[in-house]
């Protein structure tokens, strides 16, 4: 588990791709590598992956052909900046929400503008995301906890304020820019539980308009 509060900006040094899997070797920036250990979790751009080798100043980790070409993952190339972030410890602050490391989807940035001091982004997320994104909400993007200020249908708005946008990556994001969406896990959880037993059928994925009316959160 982690929390979407940015502990380093990394750089992704070496990029290998074998019979569909990969492995990132990244440069670990200023992220405090001392406590470290092989099969440990780092989140890279809100990815959860696991350490299989390290040094003091860089770190190596294999990413599976699924997490690839359902992630930004699979774009990657040497020099990109990545956004750093270690497994959450029981006794830390949660800064952020409880965010798992499990890519949802991807999404786009639409718009980009500055408000006052703070970035204003427009981001664009999968239509069956969409549900899972409310105004005042959580999300994750690109594993940076931040909190949605506007929605309409599969488009919505952040804030991103000098501090995130100097110690993330999200500064640097333009237009066009590909997005890991993670939405907030309670929604996720909560969906499932609202089915009831209909969660057991096999063409149980979602939600209908008839679960609703006859758990009576819909007036028929």
């Amino acid at each position: 588990m982690f929390t979407g509060i940015i502990a380093a900006c990394g750089e992704i040094t070496a990029l290998e791709k074998q019979a569909g899997d990969g492995r990132l070797r990244i440069n670990a920036g200023t992220l405090d590598m001392s406590d470290v250990q092989l099969g440990d979790s780092i989140a890279v751009d809100g990815v959860c992956l696991t350490v299989v080798k390290f040094d003091s100043s860089s770190f190596e980790m294999d990413v599976s052909a699924e997490t690839l070409s359902k992630t930004t993952l699979g774009d990657f190339k040497v020099g990109r900046k990545v956004n750093l972030e270690k497994a959450l410890q029981p006794t830390a602050r949660l800064g952020g929400h409880i965010v798992s490391g499990h890519v949802d989807g991807v999404g786009s940035i639409e718009s980009r503008e500055l408000v006052g001091e703070s970035l204003q982004f427009r981001v664009r997320v999968p239509d069956d995301l969409a549900k899972y994104v409310p105004i005042k909400g959580s999300i994750c993007i690109d594993g940076v906890s931040l909190t949605v200020n506007h929605v309409e249908g599969a488009v919505f708005e952040i804030n991103i304020i000098p501090h995130t946008a100097a110690v993330t990556t999200i500064g640097d994001y333009q237009v066009g820019r590909q997005l890991n969406i993670e939405v907030d896990i309670i929604a996720r959880y909560l969906e499932r539980l609202l089915l009831g037993d209909k969660a057991a059928e096999p063409q149980a994925s979602g939600l209908s308009l008839e679960t609703l009316i006859q758990h009576g959160y819909i007036n028929s």
